[in-house]
């Protein structure tokens, strides 16, 4: 799940579904408010319409029948009284004027009696007004659901002959009616439909970019990942081609070093021969020695500048192999000239050859400057380490990355025989690095050097 949520598929899954539910919130609570004031409105419209046609009845009335009419317009929820004063007693329209208007239009443009208007919520139950006997009470409570916003609104109507017509009324906003059933079957549909959408959308975005980067994955490991197809929108395959040409220029690039060395080397093979040649026909023989002792140490320089240059480039196909065999084989190629130490169940993926080469110049240094080497191997989530120990001085901490650098020897003498070419470690490095990984280096506690070579584990079966 936290894979999931870390991938830019996950993390656009949930923006999108967040920023769809906070507008549906947004929607449903405009809906709602709205729907609120729908329905205030139409409840007032009705009181305001009640009592303006109860005030034209009452005017036009006798007075012994205007006690009969308030009666008959009572309900549990709105009760009629005329009295002196009115019940409203400021002209402040909490309403907005819009019942006063209401009524207005059901009187007529030409009367302009007074008219007052007082709106405001009510706590509790919706309980009816208290000219209902406790019978009618108990039905109407029993008939109305509790819980539920209860609003009071009371007019106050001037009459002709200068009494006041007062109309009390209670309502309250009816639920929403939501079905419990249809709405989680519409919201599972409709939330599985978006997300079937939304992935095959993302599916068309990711999927491109993955393959570009296990490509430049495999290809900083030193593989050839080969041609990728530009596919999906238009900034992906912009990207997808780049990757494409960045790889062809550094392949073009390698290779083109590769064979101006390997040409260079061979170009300096036949003036070197015949330096040779010349030097056998010398008189005095300490100089003949010490021309032909110079001419070899050419002729072993030039050679391992173009291994040098060989252990650069990546024709070599990689494979998944066994570290324990892997060591075991190079240890019987050089006749046991190491030892094998701690050594788990690893696997990891190289180029079998390239890295022969390598631990084979670690492990000559080790037995050259430290009386012998012991190779061992530990695995980790993300690495593979490969550690080459001795029991030699070291190297002094201010030579450490120094050593790395072609033809630099820490020996001083020009001798081959204990000094070398000052190229293992470099061809070493650049091995490694080919691989995705890097040698270090690192002066022992108890004394000697440790060479570890760090391999990446990513596209190995790991184990």
């Amino acid at each position: 799940m936290r894979r999931f949520l870390g991938s830019l598929r996950g993390q656009l899954v949930l923006l999108i579904i967040g920023a769809l539910m906070l507008a549906q919130a947004i929607s449903l609570w405009l809906f709602v408010d709205e729907r609120g004031l729908a329905v205030r409105a139409a409840l007032g419209a009705e009181a305001a319409g009640r009592a303006a046609n109860v005030a034209r009845l009452i005017e036009e009335a006798p007075l012994e029948l205007q006690a009969s009419i308030l009666r008959a317009a009572d309900s549990p929820l709105v009760r009629f009284d005329v009295t002196s004063e009115p019940a409203v007693d400021h002209l402040d329209h909490v309403d907005r004027g819009s019942v006063e208007a209401r009524m207005r239009a059901l009187l007529g443009p030409k009367d302009n009696r007074p008219i007052r208007v007082e709106l405001h919520e009510a706590e509790g139950t919706l309980m009816p007004m208290s000219h209902i006997n406790a019978d009618g009470t108990n039905m109407h409570l029993q008939m109305v659901p509790g819980g539920l916003l209860t609003l009071e609104m009371t007019v106050s109507v001037g009459l002709q002959d200068g009494r006041w017509l007062n109309v009390d009324t209670r309502f309250n906003r009816p639920p929403l009616q939501w079905p419990l059933v249809s709405t989680l079957s519409f919201g599972i549909t409709a939330a599985l439909l978006l997300v079937a959408a939304i992935w095959f959308l993302l599916s068309r975005l990711t999927g491109p970019l993955r393959r570009v980067a296990s490509a430049a994955e495999s290809f900083g490991r030193g593989e050839a990942p080969g041609t990728l197809p530009a596919m999906g929108p238009r900034e992906v395959r912009d990207l997808t081609v780049a990757f494409n040409d960045m790889q062809d220029r550094l392949t073009r690039h390698i290779a083109d070093r590769t064979r101006v060395l390997a040409a260079l080397g061979h170009d300096l093979r036949s003036p070197l021969t015949a330096l040779r040649v010349h030097a056998e026909i010398v008189d005095d023989e300490d100089i003949r020695v010490s021309m032909i002792s110079s001419i070899e140490e050419m002729q072993d320089m030039v050679e391992r500048t173009l291994a040098f240059a060989r252990g650069m480039a990546t024709s070599e196909e990689a494979q998944t192999v066994d570290m324990r065999d892997f060591l075991e084989k190079l240890q019987q190629d050089m006749h046991g000239g190491f030892e094998i130490g701690d050594v788990g169940l690893i696997h990891v993926r190289l180029r079998p050859n390239a890295m022969r080469r390598a631990l084979r110049n670690l492990i000559v240094n080790a037995q050259r400057y430290g009386g012998g080497a012991t190779v061992s191997a530990r695995g980790g989530t993300e690495t593979v380490a490969i550690e080459i120990l001795d029991s030699g001085p070291g190297i002094p901490q201010a030579e450490m990355e120094r050593v790395f650098e072609p033809f630099f020897r820490l020996e001083r003498s020009r001798s081959r025989n204990t000094g070398g070419t000052g190229l293992g470690l470099s061809i070493a490095r650049t091995i490694a690095r080919a691989h995705g990984g890097d040698v270090r280096l690192e002066n022992r506690p108890e004394g000697g050097l440790i060479a570890t070579l760090v391999l990446p584990r990513k596209g190995s079966d790991q184990s």
